[in-house]
């Protein structure tokens, strides 16, 4: 118990000198200038802006290769993540920092404990880095999920009209949230330059073939191509596509259900369980009484 208590109070110690050396702000004035900000609709709690300030901090002091930089920044703009490369890379440093700092007091108190909790810290640091290709992954599946229609409408469209910019602005109004924010874009940027640039930016954004196929087809349109029959056959294409997503979802249910109902089964054997050795336990008290 010694061990434990001077194990939490070096580590307290340890963070007040360092608060010190390097002049972290007051948990105070962090809370107090992180609220000013009209964006921000709810109080942060005191440990939300403990964290952000150190992970800012922390930020100015990162050095990342400058390839790596230009990836990181181009991906956290496809995430919608309005960070920096570096203050991302901070965040994931900080919250891995808050599990591995526990590895101090119980390096005192049962240490063959501590390399379980160091490998957590790693685990977490990597999650982390990876959320924004998770987050990427998501919306890139969202979007493909919904080019079935926009083939279909593009397709249905193209017979009596051949504007790209009215197509997009029209399907944009009923399209889901991350493919309306891509093609809110891309007709802000047609409005404003080339369409077929605007096009190519919006293919590399989304970084998937299914919308480069359809891009292709709408700069086909642009340069006056007769591009009817590549939509009826892409439009078929991406309809066989939905079906088999649908069926990999169908498939996954069954196993979910059966893991379910195993879990069932198991607590109720449990309960049994208990009964009967509760009233084991009772007759055997009774018989040695």
């Amino acid at each position: 118990m010694n061990q434990a208590l001077i194990g939490i109070l070096c580590g307290i110690g340890l963070y007040f000198v360092l608060a010190d050396i390097y002049r972290l702000p007051y948990l105070k004035s962090s809370k107090a200038v992180n609220n000013l900000s009209k964006k921000q609709k709810d109080k942060s709690s005191g440990l939300d802006v403990w964290l952000k300030g150190v992970a800012t901090w922390l930020s100015k002091r990162l050095k990342l290769n400058e390839f790596k930089r230009a990836q990181l920044e181009a991906d956290l703009k496809t995430a919608q993540m309005d960070i920096s490369p570096e203050m991302f890379k901070a965040n994931a440093v900080v919250k891995a920092f808050i599990i591995g700092v526990f590895a101090i007091p119980v390096l005192f108190i049962f240490p063959l404990l501590c390399p379980v909790i160091l490998f957590m810290a790693f685990f977490l640091y990597k999650r982390e880095v990876k959320s924004v290709s998770m987050k990427i992954k998501a919306k890139r599946e969202k979007i493909e999920y919904e080019l079935p229609r926009l083939v279909f409408t593009v397709e249905k469209t193209l017979k009596h009209s051949r504007d790209v910019l009215n197509m997009l602005e029209t399907y944009a109004k009923n399209a889901g949230s991350e493919l309306q924010h891509e093609l809110s874009i891309t007709v802000a940027d047609m409005r404003s330059g080339n369409y077929e640039a605007a096009l190519t930016r919006l293919e590399s954004r989304v970084g998937s073939s299914m919308m480069s196929d359809v891009c292709r087809g709408l700069i086909g349109i642009l340069r006056g191509d007769d591009t009817a029959l590549y939509w009826t056959s892409l439009s078929l294409k991406f309809n066989d596509i939905q079906r088999q997503q649908l069926r990999l979802h169908a498939q996954k249910v069954p196993r979910k259900v059966k893991r379910l109902s195993m879990c069932l089964l198991f607590c109720f054997m449990l309960i049994y369980i208990v009964v009967i050795v509760a009233q084991i336990m009772t007759s055997m008290n009774v018989l040695f009484a």
